[in-house]
Order: C-alpha cells, then sequence, then structure tokens
C-alpha cells in the first residue's frame, strides 16, 4: 500500500508580522482551512514591509524573496509560493531552485483565462496599473485582459477593514464601483490585484460584480501549489530548464548569497 505523502508549502507574504498582523492571522486561518490533507502552509512575512509604492521596494523585497526561496529549499520544502500579486523575483526563484515555484498574479490569471474570455485587474492603487500592464505583457495575456482599474487604499486601511465591517464595506465599495468600465469592456472575470484585498473578499463566495465572477485569488493559488507539487512528485520536473528558468549553477547561488 502506498503511503500518503504529507506536502510543506512555504508561503511568503510581503507585509510584517506586526504591522499586518490583522490580515497574517486570516491569512494562515484560510490557508488551513483550505489545504489538502496531509499539506501544511508556512506563512512567513517581510521586514521591512512593502509598504512603499516603487520600483525599489518591489527589487528589495525580490531580494528578500530569492533568499527565502533558498532557505525553503534547504529546509525541505515541496513548494514555494510568492504570495504577492506583482511577484517580484519569480524568474529569479524558478532558476534558483528546484521545488515548484508559484506566484500569486500568475496562478490567479491563468485560473481567470480558464473561467472566462477577458479578465479585469482591480488594483490596490493607481501607481500600480503600470506595473500590471507590464506583468500582463510579460505572461503573453494582453489580448485577454479587457482593463485596469484602481482603488485607493494603503496598508492602514486594510488592516482597519480586516477588523472593522464598516471600513470593510467601504473598500467593497470602492472596488464595485471600479469593476463597472472593466465589465462594460467585456470582462467577464474580475481579479481582486493584491493578496490584501483577494483576501478581505474571500469570504464573499461566490462574489459578483457588475455580473462578472470576482475570482478568489487565495484558495486559488493555495491549490495551483498543491497541483504544482503533485506535478513534480510524479514528473521530477519544477520548471523547463532550457530558457529563462535555466537552473543557477552552485557557484552563482553562492555569489548571490554571499553579496545579499
Amino acid at each position: 500500500m502506498t503511503t500518503k505523502q504529507t506536502t510543506r508549502i512555504w508561503y511568503q507574504s510581503f507585509v510584517d508580522e506586526i504591522e499586518g498582523g490583522p490580515y497574517l492571522t486570516r491569512l494562515r486561518a484560510r490557508l488551513a482551512d483550505l489545504a489538502a490533507p496531509g499539506t501544511t502552509i508556512n506563512v512567513h512575512g517581510i521586514s521591512p514591509p512593502d509598504r512603499y509604492f516603487h520600483p525599489i521596494t518591489e527589487f528589495r523585497c525580490a531580494r528578500e524573496t530569492i533568499r527565502n526561496a533558498l532557505k525553503a529549499k534547504d529546509a525541505g520544502y515541496d513548494a514555494f509560493v510568492i504570495g504577492h500579486f506583482q511577484e517580484p523575483g519569480l524568474r529569479e526563484c524558478r532558476g534558483a531552485v528546484d521545488i515548484p515555484v508559484v506566484g500569486l498574479g500568475e496562478a490567479t490569471l491563468l485560473a481567470g483565462c480558464s473561467m472566462g474570455q477577458k479578465l479585469g485587474l482591480v488594483t490596490i492603487d493607481p501607481v500600480f496599473i503600470p506595473y500590471h500592464e507590464a506583468q500582463i505583457a510579460g505572461h503573453g495575456l494582453q489580448t485577454r485582459v479587457a482593463g485596469i482599474t484602481a482603488i485607493k487604499a494603503d496598508l492602514a486601511r486594510f488592516m482597519a477593514g480586516f477588523t472593522d465591517p464598516d471600513a470593510r464595506n467601504t473598500i467593497r465599495a470602492d472596488f464595485c464601483e471600479q469593476v463597472r468600465p472593466l465589465v462594460a469592456a467585456g470582462a467577464d472575470v474580475l481579479i481582486p490585484a493584491g493578496g490584501l484585498p483577494m483576501l478581505l473578499f474571500a469570504e464573499d463566495q461566490p462574489f459578483l460584480a457588475g455580473g462578472a465572477y470576482v475570482l478568489e485569488g487565495i484558495v486559488t493559488v493555495l491549490k495551483a501549489a498543491e497541483a504544482a507539487v503533485s506535478i513534480h512528485r510524479a514528473t521530477g520536473v519544477a520548471a523547463g530548464r532550457s530558457g529563462l528558468y535555466a537552473l543557477a549553477s552552485s557557484d552563482a547561488i553562492a555569489d548571490f548569497v554571499a553579496s545579499s
């Protein structure tokens, strides 16, 4: 008889354990509730968190993410999840470790494409619209996205939303207002472009806005990671190694660790 294997997934969040406490508490509970039997998800934050909306912050967090992907591999984890929609460091992480690396943005975009013909993204701040435009182009999905709009919500506003129903309802109303032009442009699946709004709306299932389905990204990325582990075990393949995801040499890894 085959013994059922256990699975350990490292979920890399981009918030601080203290500043993002309400989010991380709810995230850990939801992941534990949704995980397949035998799957354990350990959520790790970043300090300082991703709190300034600028490419240099994304770059700093990418460096920390790559370091943590290496730690996850060395600690025997079965998969590594980048739980930030912009998924900085995704390519580098895939090339640094020989376990599956799953990005929140990529996983939800691809899942959305299997559910509808056109996607609409609502990000957490207008500054991120060009980020997502570049991200969509990088994944080759330009023809599948009807548009991108934005609410205006910083970390403090989201943390209030996780503890105050009125604050949550205000964010939800802002989100629903921003989906109007996306639905008018043909979006039949909507994606809250960020782990914070994804989790804030996660219990509203099914969540429809303007007649379009709002994708639940937390369960999506979790199940994508579980599936990636199963495929890796069955085939030995975590990523294609003939292109951008070529596995880095031990010398390249050593130089990165020494310099970071």
